[in-house]
C-alpha cells in the first residue's frame, strides 16, 4: 500500500458544515434539475468482503456524472444581471458537459474552452448537453494553457467564471450526493470518495461530519495523481511537477485553496489506488454488474481490497462519480489491467544467430498456457543481429518466474521492459 496521510477531524462541527455550507438549500434548489441518483445494495461486493456495500451510482445523473450539481448551484445563485453578460468554463470533461446542460437549462450563453487535443466523443457531448446556449473554443495544447486562455476571456467580456471545484457554490452543489445519501442510509459506517480538485469531498464530508459524524470518511486518489495527499502532508495545497492523468476525472496537478480547507477537517484517512486495479476494477464492473464507469468512477470500489478487514459487517458506501469513458480507451484499460495483474510482461531478446533459434524458444521456452501477444523485430534491417520486442500474457501472474526460469536455463538474452519505466513508455 502506498504511503497515505491520516488526517484529524474536529469533535465539534456547524450545523451546516465547516464555514457554513448551506447545503441542504442547495438540495431544495437542485431537485427539479438533477436526477436523485440511486443508492443500491451491490450483492456481488457485498458477498465479496463480507459486509453492505451500497453504490451511490452518480454515473446515472443526467450527464453522467456529479459535475452537474455543482455547475447548476453556482450559475443558479447568480442575479440575472450577472447572468445576462454570459459564463465561462475551462475544462475538457465532466465539468464542460454539467455547466452545458446548466446553460442549456438556465438559457444562458456559455464559453467552454477546451484543449486543442480534446477527443472529439467529449466536444461532441457538450455540445449536445449545451445546444445553442454554448459555443466551444479549442485552444491550448495543455489544460493550463486552456485555462489561461479562458480566464483571460472571462476578464476581457466582463462575464462570469465558472470553475471545477474551488467556489463554495460549487462544493455546497456536489455536497448534495452527500444529503442523498444520508436521507436513504442514516448510518453509514464508511464512505469511500473519489478526490480530484477536492469539490466533491468537501461537499460530502461537510454534510457527513454535520449528520453523520461516526462515519470514517476515506479520500481516494490516483497513485500518479497525489495532490490531496501530498497537501495534507505539506499543510498547504501544492503543485504537483507531474501527473499520470489516466484519472482523468480524478487527476490535478493541485487541489483547490477552498476545497483543501475543507477537506483537511473533514477527511479521515487519503487512499491512494493504482491506476492498473482501477483498470482492473472497471473490466470486473461490467462483467459482473454490467456498470459502465469511467476510471475516477471506479475508484471508490478499487479501494475496497485495502479497506477488506476494516470493513467486514460494516455499511459501506462508494461513490461511483461518473461513467463519461469513451470506448475507444477500452484497450488501454485491458492492456493496464493485465499489466497490474501480473499477466502481461513485455521483455527484449536477442535470439542468437541460427536457423531455428526461434522454434526453439517457441517450444523450450513458452509454457503450455502462455501466449506471444506482441512480435516485433527492433531492426527493420539485418533482423538477425536485432533484439526483438516480445510481449508475452500469462494465463496465471505464478507463471511468470517459471518463464523467467525457462528463459535463463536457455541461455536466453533478455531485458524486462516491465521494470524500466522509460524504455516501456518509448516502447510500448
Amino acid at each position: 500500500m502506498s504511503e497515505t496521510v491520516q488526517a484529524e477531524k474536529p469533535m465539534v462541527v456547524n450545523p451546516f458544515g465547516p464555514m457554513g455550507l448551506n447545503i441542504r438549500k442547495a438540495a431544495e434548489r437542485l431537485k427539479k434539475v438533477v436526477t436523485k441518483t440511486p443508492l443500491s445494495l451491490n450483492l456481488n461486493l457485498s458477498h465479496r468482503y463480507n459486509c453492505q456495500v451500497y453504490l451511490k451510482r452518480e454515473d446515472l445523473q443526467i450527464v453522467r456524472s456529479y459535475k452537474l450539481r455543482g455547475a447548476f448551484n453556482m450559475m443558479s445563485s447568480l442575479s440575472p444581471e450577472k447572468l445576462s453578460h454570459g459564463v465561462v468554463c475551462a475544462s475538457a470533461g465532466n465539468h464542460a458537459q454539467g455547466f452545458a446542460y446548466s446553460c442549456q437549462k438556465l438559457q444562458v450563453h456559455g464559453v467552454v474552452f477546451m484543449p486543442v487535443i480534446t477527443p472529439r466523443q467529449k466536444i461532441r457531448q457538450t455540445k449536445m448537453f449545451g445546444g445553442e446556449w454554448i459555443e466551444i473554443k479549442l485552444q491550448g495544447d495543455t489544460f493550463d494553457d486552456c485555462a489561461i486562455a479562458a480566464k483571460k476571456f472571462t476578464e476581457e467580456n466582463e462575464m462570469i467564471f465558472i470553475p471545477p471545484f474551488d467556489d463554495f457554490r460549487i462544493i455546497e452543489g456536489q455536497g448534495t450526493v452527500g444529503v442523498e445519501i444520508l436521507d436513504e442510509l442514516p448510518d453509514p459506517d464508511f464512505l469511500f470518495v473519489p478526490v480530484g480538485g477536492g469539490g466533491l469531498t468537501a461537499g460530502v464530508g461537510a454534510y457527513f461530519s454535520a449528520y453523520a459524524p461516526n462515519c470514517t470518511i476515506i479520500g481516494l486518489e490516483p497513485e500518479g495523481a497525489p495532490s490531496m495527499n501530498e497537501a495534507l502532508k505539506a499543510g498547504e495545497p501544492v503543485t504537483l511537477p507531474q501527473i499520470d492523468r489516466f484519472v482523468d476525472g480524478a487527476a490535478v496537478k493541485r487541489v483547490g485553496d477552498l476545497t483543501f480547507s475543507i477537506c483537511k477537517e473533514v477527511i479521515d484517512e487519503m487512499c491512494l489506488v493504482p491506476e492498473g486495479k482501477v483498470c482492473s476494477t472497471i473490466l470486473k464492473l461490467y462483467n459482473e454488474d454490467a456498470i459502465v464507469v469511467e476510471p475516477a468512477g471506479a475508484m471508490s470500489i478499487a479501494a475496497l481490497d485495502q479497506y477488506a478487514d476494516r470493513i467486514v459487517g460494516k455499511k459501506v458506501v462508494c461513490i461511483v462519480s461518473g461513467s463519461n469513458n469513451d470506448i475507444d480507451r477500452m484497450p488501454e484499460i485491458k492492456e493496464r489491467s493485465l499489466q497490474y495483474e501480473g499477466l502481461k510482461h513485455y521483455f527484449l531478446i536477442s535470439f542468437v544467430q541460427r536457423p531455428g533459434a526461434l522454434r526453439e524458444f517457441l517450444n523450450d521456452v513458452l509454457g503450455p498456457t502462455d501466449d506471444i501477444t506482441r512480435f516485433e523485430y527492433m531492426q527493420k534491417t539485418n533482423k538477425e543481429a536485432g533484439p526483438a520486442l516480445v510481449g508475452i500474457e500469462l494465463q496465471s501472474k505464478n507463471d511468470y518466474n517459471s518463464l523467467l526460469h525457462r528463459m535463463k536455463t536457455s541461455g536466453i538474452n533478455y531485458s524486462e521492459i516491465n521494470k524500466d519505466d522509460k524504455l516501456f513508455g518509448y516502447l510500448i
